[in-house]
């Protein structure tokens, strides 16, 4: 890709929504041709742009961390598709929160509930989206980050097949668990961009037999679940078979503790030198997980990480190349802004992971469909695929949506 390609824009884009960093903005024009040709794109300040400083939502991270040298390839493969990236997006501090509440650089709208929080890490890049100021956003999900604002918000959004789509040039945070995901609000637009980003593509498999993981219905609200229940037997009319499963038999809050020790380990062997040495001013609940991850044992990791292959071999039998599993994204619609730190990070955090790990610990692809409302806000209802089916959900999604409309 060549420098004029590259140029960048002086001012940030229109942003009544706070979606958009400000402090270290950069735009790239697009190659001008291509199947994105006349898309516009958001990214995430998790990604490299090269000349320009990552803020990976910390001030300090951004004061301590020289200019990229390189462009992240998922950033160079859309903009040589055609599309412009018209900005950076907020992002929790580090990633490591699912609110999208950042005490530094204040917290996007939710244009679908604006009372509300848009979900994090990805922020931004949903509050984007769903405000209709980019037609998709590149995020990256460890533990939720495109999935739940994507049900926060009303949009689409995916978390690919771990290891499918490249994460050079993007911050390092859990790499067990690490991918870049994107968001749209109109599901071809996803499926485009999927087919720019996947690399290696593979025939879609028609599905046949839907899983309905009666086990992570039973994890939430009588009331989301009764919400849910008209879109289930929508999608279920897709599929010649439809069975009731249980995901885990171990039950689904033991799988997300593996998740959360794993993921902790990993988050402080990439960050916990930097802050020891630089102690940045970071926010209540992220640090107090921080610190929480600083004292794992090393025995305990051991065995949760040993725990987490087995349980990936045991997904990879449940779940066949026909078979698509369905559960609900988010355990609730978004919380209000404001909500009380304990209630918000303990309570609502606890029970997203409990649905949120199975996809993480599979290394499985999964898209969030924005198919109902509970009090007038979205709420998303999700597809999870076995590994490398991406293609297979990508235009699952595009079948189920269409026929919504």
């Amino acid at each position: 890709m060549n420098a004029a390609v590259l140029s960048a824009e002086n001012a940030p884009p229109h942003d009544p929504v706070g979606a958009f960093c400000k402090v270290n903005h950069v735009a790239l024009r697009g190659s001008g041709k291509g199947p994105l040709a006349g898309l516009a794109m958001a990214v995430k300040d998790i990604f490299d742009i090269a000349g320009h400083r990552t803020g990976f939502g910390n001030p300090d991270w951004l004061r301590t961390h020289p200019p990229a040298t390189e462009t992240a390839p998922a950033v160079r493969q859309l903009i040589d598709a055609g599309a412009d990236m018209v900005g950076r997006t907020l992002t929790d501090e580090l990633a490591y929160s699912l609110s999208g509440e950042n005490i530094h650089y204040g917290t996007p709208l939710n244009t679908a509930c604006p009372e509300r929080v848009p979900g994090g890490s990805s922020s931004g890049s949903a509050a984007a989206v769903a405000a209709g100021l980019v037609d998709f956003a590149l995020g990256t999900d460890c533990g939720g980050s495109v999935r739940l604002p994507a049900s926060y918000c009303g949009i689409l959004g995916i978390r690919p097949t771990h290891g499918r789509v490249s994460l050079d040039g993007a911050m390092a945070f859990a790499a067990s668990f690490d991918v870049v995901g994107w968001l749209a609000r109109d599901p071809s637009i996803l499926r485009r961009v999927g087919h720019e980003l996947l690399g290696d593509h593979v025939e879609p498999i028609t599905p046949r037999r839907l899983l309905v993981a009666k086990d992570a219905f039973a994890l939430v609200d009588r009331q989301v679940a009764e919400a849910l229940r008209p879109a289930v037997e929508g999608i279920a009319k897709c599929f010649p078979r439809v069975e009731e499963i249980t995901v885990s038999p171990e039950g689904l809050n033991r799988w997300m503790e593996v998740f959360r020790v794993v993921q902790g380990a990993e988050i402080w062997t990439n960050h916990g030198s930097w802050i020891e040495h630089t102690k940045p001013r970071i926010g209540r609940a992220i640090g107090e997980r921080l610190a929480w991850a600083s004292k794992l044992d090393l025995k305990e990791v051991a065995a949760r990480n040993a725990e987490h292959g087995t349980l990936r071999e045991y997904i990879d039998a449940l779940i066949g190349e026909a078979d698509v599993l369905c559960l609900p994204t988010s355990p609730r619609i978004a919380p209000l802004r404001g909500t009380e730190q304990h209630e918000l990070e303990v309570v609502y955090r606890y029970q997203a992971m409990c649905l949120l790990c199975i996809a993480g610990l599979g290394g499985l692809p999964q898209i969030s469909l924005p198919l109902t409302s509970l009090e007038g806000c979205p709420l998303g209802l999700s597809l999870v695929g076995r590994r490398g089916a991406d293609e297979q959900l990508l235009e699952l999604a595009c079948r189920i949506m269409q026929r919504r409309d």
